[in-house]
């Protein structure tokens, strides 16, 4: 019984590292597509950048 529960713990651990790994590959690329907007949409005067750092 107990290496049944391991078994199905482990595997829901897995799952859930996978949804959360998933995730963070959307919101990354949610973040690298602001960043590019960002980047073409700077303004012409000034430093040219649109970001301070």
């Amino acid at each position: 019984m107990v290496p049944l529960l391991l078994v199905l713990l482990l595997a829901l651990i897995l799952f859930g590292a996978g949804f959360v790994v998933k995730i963070l590959w959307w919101v990354a690329i949610a973040v690298l597509v602001l960043w590019l907007v960002g980047f073409v949409a700077r303004p012409k005067g000034g430093s040219g950048r649109w970001c301070r750092w």
